[in-house]
């Protein structure tokens, strides 16, 4: 069986982090494994406390998964501190990790900080140039560019800019702009293709970025081509929040489950 490992923070609320990932390979009938770096106390409605979980404890989740298990891919989210992402750095060149995904995760929908500056400088300088995909939203490629994105020829200028880095493939995700259609722009070796979808009215998006990192590992852990697992990952998301579950009292999560017949 494929294996993919994620490497993000604990959601008690279940739509994010962590829970979504595993939720995610399991709908597409991948192994699903762990290394979190934080335990939040979140809902829908926010987070309200953050544990970062030590560097060496993170490091040694990876070194136990890695030196009897495996992985054929591996998704990056939340990091939480400058040592923490140091300890990924260090584990992706010693276990020579491949198929990997960054989903730079800095802010949560409720404003809330998700990492520190020295840890986004770390990732912006480190884990691009290791990463296979990078998937910010807007906002998030905003803080690694240093600059802002209002137009869409302005998240194609980005895309271009993030892969130079070192990435493979860079996706900026539209989820945050306006408009009638959910576009994301996807820029790699062959150049730009746009991925548009209608745009849902539902507050309930929470974890969707997650969910479409975690799918696109688990695209490139089944031996799919960089752009079929990001176009798949798109389908799959739009999905999961247009039939969303209408959970809790605030952002919801998508629904993980749909389509889990689907072979994909």
């Amino acid at each position: 069986m494929r294996k993919a490992l994620s490497i993000a923070g604990s959601d008690s609320g279940g739509g994010a982090g962590i829970q979504a990932d595993l939720k995610t390979f399991c709908a597409f009938r991948v192994y699903g494994l762990t290394a979190i770096t934080a335990v939040t106390a979140q809902n829908t409605l926010g987070v309200s406390g953050i544990h970062i979980v030590p560097a060496d404890i993170l490091r040694a989740q990876i070194d136990a998964v890695m030196e009897d298990i495996g992985a054929d891919a591996v998704k990056l989210g939340m990091l939480g501190d400058e040592r923490n992402a140091c300890a990924v750095i260090e584990a992706i060149d010693r276990w020579k990790l491949s198929n990997v995904v960054l989903d730079p995760v800095f802010i949560a929908k409720d404003g809330s900080a998700l990492a520190t500056e020295a840890a986004r400088a770390r990732i912006r300088d480190g884990l691009l140039r290791r990463a296979t995909v990078v998937t910010p939203n807007i906002p998030e490629a905003e803080a690694l560019l240093g600059r802002p994105i209002r137009s869409e020829s302005d998240m194609e200028r980005a895309a271009r800019d993030l892969r130079e880095f070192g990435s493979a493939c860079a996706v900026v995700k539209g989820g945050h702009a306006e408009g009638p259609e959910a576009a994301d722009v996807l820029c790699d070796a062959e150049g730009i293709e746009w991925l548009r979808a209608p745009r849902e009215s539902t507050r309930n998006t929470h974890g969707s970025g997650c969910t479409f990192s975690a799918a696109i590992a688990a695209g490139l852990a089944k031996a799919r081509s960089i752009r079929e697992a990001v176009r798949i990952a798109k389908v799959y998301v739009t999905e999961a929040i247009r039939w969303d579950l209408h959970l809790g009292k605030g952002r919801g999560p998508g629904n993980h489950l749909v389509n889990v017949e689907s072979p994909w």
